[in-house]
């Protein structure tokens, strides 16, 4: 840009403001134009076809699968807003799973994952685990 339009910029503020205003709107619609985990949240089905490969045993993948459809309907980003707890296993506080990924807040198959070795190491697998549950509410 040369010296003179600086000049003539500096000289008309409104001209430049108007500019300001402009880009910074166009900005701000670009940037709240879609969420910034929608690239990696995955829907129920994906999250259940994730689940499904990592639990081929059928007795098992339906006890975890039970747990998480009550636990957040297989919603990777389920919030439970008087606890904290979150993700697909309701991970209590969340970033407990940050242990199996750094990608814990977003990707079905680290909370998958770190949901499953929970099971499996406190209840001795998610059947164990679903069976606690039914008893008690929660696991």
């Amino acid at each position: 840009m040369s010296v003179a339009r600086i000049v003539r910029r500096i000289a008309s503020p409104k001209k430049a403001l108007t500019a300001v205003a402009l880009a910074s709107a166009a900005v701000g619609m670009a940037l709240t134009a879609a969420p910034a985990h929608a690239a990696t949240t995955v829907s129920a089905t994906e999250a259940k076809s994730i689940a499904h490969k990592l639990i081929p045993d059928t007795a098992q993948y339906n006890a975890f699968s039970k747990i998480v459809e009550h636990e957040s309907g297989w919603d990777v980003d389920a919030t439970n807003a008087s606890s904290g707890a979150y993700g697909l296993v309701q991970a209590l506080p969340g970033s407990k799973m940050a242990s199996a990924g750094s990608d814990w807040k977003t990707n079905a198959e680290t909370q998958i994952e770190w949901g499953l070795d929970y099971m499996n190491s406190r209840y001795g697998s998610p059947t164990g685990a679903w069976a606690f549950w039914q008893a008690n509410g929660w696991y």
